[in-house]
């Protein structure tokens, strides 16, 4: 059989996509294709940033474990086959992990790119033009269209994390909008002087107590409630600390012979 079909990068948040499963190498080599980037773009990390050219994007190794659930070893070897095989070239550092789709033109271009010049530009004002009428409708910090390239991928890992532990809480949770939760992620880190860590042991310690649990279904109730529940969370602890103190004398003293 020859030619080709296209495959939409929707069908990643499509249900049967999204199924829990060990990733087979072929269902891997494809996720990497729908994760390049279609067009050369821009990408924050740290305070650095970077440049990602078309059929490229950043990532990490224990990311992408996570999404395929392999291990470390497994990806890293995945990886270097693919490179191996020319189909992809892929440089990591400490922070993150830049790959590449060797001739992505070739699983990417159809007619479709094959547009005229005036085609093209109708096209880039139509953009500007919905761009425009967005930041005009939307006055606030949430604002997407003007911050979705400053969250990190810390803050989008954040994002997947709390929706991931909601759906372990309650598998019916609808799919939020994550460009939108991880920018409210950003915002507890830059704005509310939180750390990455911080938030994190927040994330799980709420989505394990019965009560908020079912009161933190979004980064924003989190960041509502981030004082409250550090207090709650030292309350917690302090009476942990002191049962166990009491635990101890009376073991000491063989008060429960």
């Amino acid at each position: 059989m020859i030619g080709w079909i296209k495959l939409h990068r929707s069908v990643q948040d499509h249900w049967i996509y999204q199924e829990k499963r060990k990733f087979s190498k072929y269902e891997a080599w494809l996720d990497l294709l729908m994760m390049a980037s279609h067009k050369d773009n821009k990408f924050v990390l740290g305070n650095e940033l970077y440049e990602v050219k078309r059929g490229q994007f950043i990532s990490s190794i224990r990311k992408l474990g996570e999404r395929w659930s392999w291990s470390n070893t497994k990806v890293t070897q995945f990886l270097d086959l693919l490179r191996k095989d020319e189909m992809i070239d892929f440089k990591k550092d400490t922070k993150k992990t830049l790959i590449t789709i060797v001739n992505y033109g070739v699983y990417h271009d159809s007619d479709e790119e094959k547009k005229t010049v005036i085609e093209h530009e109708n096209d880039t004002k139509a953009t500007q033009k919905h761009t425009i009428k967005n930041e005009k409708n939307v006055k606030n910090e949430k604002n997407i269209n003007t911050s979705r390239l400053k969250y990190e991928i810390c803050d989008m890992e954040n994002a997947e994390y709390l929706f991931k532990e909601i759906k372990n809480n309650n598998p019916d949770a609808k799919k939020p909008n994550l460009e939108k939760w991880a920018n409210e992620f950003r915002l507890i880190r830059e704005r509310d002087k939180r750390t990455d860590d911080q938030i994190k042991y927040l994330i799980k310690w709420t989505q394990q107590d019965d009560f908020w649990k079912a009161n933190i279904l979004s980064p924003s109730s989190l960041r509502k409630h981030y004082d409250k529940l550090v207090v709650k969370i030292k309350s917690t602890k302090g009476k942990e600390q002191t049962k166990k103190r009491s635990q101890l004398r009376r073991e000491d003293f063989n008060l429960d012979d």
